[in-house]
């Protein structure tokens, strides 16, 4: 009898251990999940100040352009702000914060670096997200006329998207948002967006760095999840077998 009631605690014991070591499982899967997602996550707090006039053309935070780029860019805009008074600036951020959208993410820096009206002025931001290819442009009001809405999201969408949908070419997107930005902002013509050239071809089976990535972390976590649940009751029955 007491041997008997000895086994039915420590059988208790046993259950309560791995149900214990599922739940710790589970929460670390949880953990990683949450980590991962987070990791490199970008938002305009986590930029730094800058003020009107401050000689800082190009924020790579992404790392996507060369170093000729930046200093071809940077050369660029400089030269625009001394001949017309307009400051642009270019940024680059890898991951956006949860919930935030590129839009959202620049509306917020625009605010964060000219909180005034005065600040503002002559003021636009031009600010890429690498890992989701999103790209968004914030104006100052008063360049409305020369800048209109629909040109600027022609400039974000189209002359920024076109190379970035023809192989990733980060450089080329901002040299020609650049060369565009600038033209219209000196009281020149705009020369539109780029041409898109359209090539019949058979579209290639190869799975993109990031599908590959997203598939890989799902299998990952999936293979936990299975591990925390399967492996305590898989030890349990073990025991129940070895006991009988």
């Amino acid at each position: 009898m007491i041997q008997h009631l000895s086994q039915i605690l420590n059988r208790e014991r046993l259950v309560r251990y791995f149900s214990m070591l599922g739940l710790a499982l589970i929460l670390m899967i949880q953990v990683w999940i949450w980590g991962t997602s987070a990791a490199g996550a970008t938002g305009a707090y986590s930029l730094p100040n800058l003020t009107p006039g401050e000689p800082t053309w190009v924020i790579d935070q992404a790392g996507i352009l060369s170093r000729l780029t930046r200093g071809e860019i940077g050369s660029k805009l400089e030269d625009l702000a001394k001949e017309t008074g307009n400051e642009v600036r270019f940024v680059t951020i890898h991951r956006l914060d949860y919930g935030e959208t590129i839009e959202t993410f620049t509306q917020q820096l625009f605010d964060k670096w000219f909180p005034t009206p005065e600040a503002q002025a002559n003021q636009v931001i031009l600010a890429l997200d690498n890992v989701t290819n999103s790209a968004a442009i914030r104006a100052a009001d008063g360049l409305q006329s020369v800048l209109p809405e629909d040109t600027a999201n022609s400039i974000s969408q189209e002359t920024v998207m076109v190379p970035l949908r023809n192989g990733n070419k980060y450089n080329q997107a901002f040299l020609d948002a650049s060369d565009r930005l600038i033209a219209i902002l000196s009281g020149e013509s705009d020369p539109g967006p780029p041409v898109i050239e359209v090539n019949v071809q058979t579209e290639g089976t190869f799975t993109k760095a990031e599908e590959t990535d997203s598939k890989s972390a799902t299998i990952v976590v999936v293979a936990l999840l299975v591990a925390a649940t399967v492996i305590p009751m898989a030890t349990y029955f073990l025991y129940q077998a070895f006991q009988s």
